[in-house]
């Protein structure tokens, strides 16, 4: 089936979308975007980008480790015949101009493929979408439709020998020349793709000093590739340096704006940290499958090693974290397709603004993502035993080439410092009310309001425990801030506990507002929803409360410590639930459908 029509995702409509926003407000039950509600139009997708993966990129797994690069690009061509690599480029440019929820279902699918999902994600992701973001009329008419139809590879060179996480200490070197040409010099590293890609997107320095996006293509004089990495996994994904000998580049095919490179890099690392995300999630989908049925046909004492408490551990939390990051990356779809409703696809602005907008949660996601998919894979490695250290069992290839992902877009360490970061530096600008809100925070600490009620609503301890985690949050960040004022950037433990009760938050608040959707939306599932967002409050209770407790007393000691965590345990009061039954009751529903719960 090809790809041929748009669709837009049902999101409540609003007149702005604000990053960070869920921390500081009531989030809305029914309000969010849920895989519940994918159309028809996006399940045939979802169905093509899966028969896709399993009869022609699956098979092919041995053959692309040997490093067959034309069979990639066979792959890749099969892909843009499919429609596949379209869904966010306009069809004015020769895409197939659907919404963000599309694109999502397929870097699902494409996921469950680590080196070929390298290969694709690098392309659509990192070549395809600042293309779209920051081209020129006649740089997306030149190159769009070649890399959407698989004619063309691209790549996305920014990292180098000295410049890794540091991006801007870039030394690369573009010189001026008469005619407005420049000439560029250096060598990139890490190059997803490098071996085999047609059109390199090139951050170097004007003259040294302006950081600048180029578009070259392999066939300007002077381009070259070094040896293929010798890589720990995604041994079927082409990464090289690229090596840049007085390459002379038109002056039209300068990406954006001479001396704005960062945005061009870093609003397509938001979009890339959030399809990383979508294609853990893809990838823990998978494995799970995998691991059920294994621990079903395993015997052990006379009995499958699925029957016992053990195993159920495992694959009831695999399940869990699984469902946390699925429901975070659907609730930020539909921030994304609400923001570009009614829009004209080929005005990339509105696109450049929601990808800004939302870096905090695309940092989350990344950060989550990486981090479950590891969780996931190591377990599926240990419930296979022996046979998940030899690679006769997929298990071993998938916790290989999953490792990376914790490196790509931005290691996690940096990402983390990034989404306490630009929540404090947006509530400094005046754009998000932070600062207010830590300071009412404050004066609710001195005057506690009297205890609330239960209430019998369905999951209302989980939204009352939630409350408490974003409390939690204005806590540790007002503090930090007060403590540390223009230092706080050094503070890097600091800010990455307060990334932890943030992400951990974001989580929560998405399983169960997902879970509360669930009764009307998939009442089939509802009580496995439930059952998973339960765990997951629970469980990040002790974590909000282990990070905040770090945190408060790296910040303070003696009496005003003692005041801090008795205000902390006023503020997070969180009754546990019985995580074995639910967990039990999750792992025997993946193991019943040998696989993933809600597939």
């Amino acid at each position: 089936m090809e790809i041929e029509d748009p669709m837009t995702t049902t999101a409540t409509p609003t007149t702005s979308i604000t990053g960070g926003i869920w921390l500081l407000e009531e989030t809305a039950s029914g309000s969010v975007f849920t895989p519940e509600r994918l159309t028809d139009e996006h399940r045939l997708i979802d169905q093509t980008a899966e028969e896709f993966v399993t009869k022609e990129v699956v098979p092919n797994h041995d053959q692309l480790e040997t490093k067959d690069w034309d069979l990639a690009r066979r792959l890749v061509g099969r892909a843009g015949e499919l429609g596949l690599m379209g869904t966010d480029v306009p069809e004015v440019y020769g895409g197939v101009e659907l919404d963000k929820a599309s694109s999502v279902v397929v870097g699902c699918r494409i996921g469950q493929s680590g080196s070929f999902g390298s290969t694709f994600g690098s392309h659509t992701g990192l070549a395809i979408m600042p293309l779209c973001c920051f081209g020129t009329e006649a740089q997306k008419k030149q190159y769009l439709g070649k890399l959407v139809s698989g004619e063309w590879i691209g790549a996305y060179c920014l990292s180098e020998s000295g410049a890794g996480s540091d991006a801007l200490g870039a030394k690369a070197r573009a010189t001026r020349q008469d005619d407005g040409s420049f000439v560029l010099s250096g060598e990139k590293m890490w190059i997803t793709n490098g071996g085999f890609a047609d059109l390199y997107v090139v951050f170097a320095k004007v003259d040294g000093e302006q950081f600048t996006a180029f578009l070259v293509e392999r066939s300007y004089p002077g381009v070259s590739t070094g040896n293929e990495e010798h890589k720990m996994g995604l041994h079927g994904s082409s990464t090289t340096p690229v090596i840049l000998q007085d390459v002379r580049v038109p002056a039209e095919n300068v990406l954006g704006e001479i001396g704005r490179g960062h945005k061009v890099a870093f609003n397509t690392l938001n979009y890339g940290r959030f399809k990383l995300a979508v294609a853990a999630s893809g990838g823990a989908t998978i494995a799970i499958g995998e691991a059920a049925r294994y621990a079903a046909e395993r015997n052990q004492f006379g009995r499958p090693i699925a029957s016992f408490g053990a195993i159920k551990y495992k694959l009831g939390e695999m399940a869990v974290r699984a469902y946390a990051v699925e429901s975070m990356i659907f609730r930020t779809t539909g921030l994304l397709d609400t923001a570009l409703a009614g829009h004209d696809p080929a005005d990339a602005g509105p696109l450049r603004d929601i990808l800004e907008e939302l870096a905090v949660e695309c940092a989350i996601l990344k950060v989550a993502g990486s981090e479950m998919i590891n969780y996931v894979l190591d377990e599926n490695v240990q419930i296979h035993g022996g046979n998940g250290f030899v690679k006769d069992y997929p298990a071993e290839r998938r916790y290989r080439d999953a490792r990376v992902n914790r490196i790509f877009e931005g290691t996690n360490e940096i990402n983390r410092l990034l989404i306490p970061g630009t929540l404090i530096r947006r509530a400094l600008k005046g754009g998000l009310p932070l600062i207010a809100a830590a300071k009412q925070l404050q004066d609710e600490i001195m005057n506690p309001p009297a205890l609330s009620e239960p209430s019998n609503e369905p999951l209302a301890e989980q939204l009352r425990a939630i409350t408490a985690f974003k409390k939690t949050a204005l806590m540790v960040l007002g503090l930090a801030m007060q403590r540390y004022g223009a230092q706080l950037s050094d503070e890097q433990e600091v800010l990455s506990w307060a990334a932890d009760i943030l992400i951990d938050t974001f989580a929560a608040e998405s399983a169960v507002l997902r879970a509360l959707q669930a009764a009307t939306e998939a009442p089939n599932t509802a009580e496995l929803q439930t059952d998973a967002a339960c765990v997951y409050v629970n469980d990040a209770a002790a974590r909000v409360e282990s990070a905040a407790r770090s945190a408060l007393a790296a910040m303070a000691e003696g009496d005003t410590l003692r005041m801090n965590l008795a205000a902390l345990r006023r503020l997070l009061k969180v009754t546990p639930v019985n995580t074995v039954v639910m967990r039990r009751r999750l792992a025997d529903a993946v193991v019943d459908r040998a696989g993933y719960m809600l597939s």
